[in-house]
């Protein structure tokens, strides 16, 4: 029998989206920017804004180098102001401390403003090839509906605070069992 892992790429083959504006790229700079716009928000919604960001901020130094209004002005009706704040503030410290180019290490992408794990594992992952389990609210719902594992679901919090020791493990089972490239 085809492991859990291989039948779910086999579906997403079949049924998945291929055709996002964000996919089949590997410019650090537009995963990242969907990955922002979509904390949050449905894809429907994002399409229309993550093209019209680009066609004004096609870089991260066109991006660093906005004044932070015009930042707002195009951002807004997405909602959650502070992302748009912090990709503003990440992106000049990407332009200043990197040169424009994002890291390739989770670690350092953790340190920018608004990245956490699951956005820097994403960057890592579709950027530049890196093996990264990419864990957010969805794949934790998931699991839990999918009847996973006991070391898995027992990983999972049902409320942040209490919940927070187990997220190490969630972490490690779920990065000891993503598949290779």
């Amino acid at each position: 029998m085809k492991s859990f892992a291989a039948r779910l790429i086999a579906w997403h083959s079949r049924a998945g989206r291929k055709d996002l504006p964000w996919q089949n790229t590997r410019d650090a700079y537009r995963i990242w920017l969907s990955e922002i716009m979509l904390q949050q928000t449905q894809v429907a919604t994002v399409i229309p804004y993550y093209q019209r960001f680009l066609a004004s901020f096609a870089d991260v130094h066109a991006l660093a180098s906005a004044p932070i209004e015009r930042v707002l002005e195009h951002w807004s009706g997405l909602g959650y102001y502070r992302r748009a704040h912090l990709l503003h503030s990440a992106a000049r410290i990407v332009v200043s401390r990197f040169g424009g180019v994002f890291p390739r290490a989770a670690a350092l992408l953790t340190g920018l403003p608004g990245i956490g794990r699951s956005t820097a594992a994403a960057i890592a992952a579709f950027a530049y090839g890196t093996r990264s389990a990419i864990l957010d609210g969805t794949s934790s719902a998931f699991s839990r509906a999918m009847r996973a594992s006991a070391d898995i679901r027992g990983a999972q919090p049902s409320k942040p605070r209490c919940g927070a020791k187990r997220k190490p493990v969630f972490r490690r089972t779920a990065s000891s069992r993503t598949p290779r490239p």
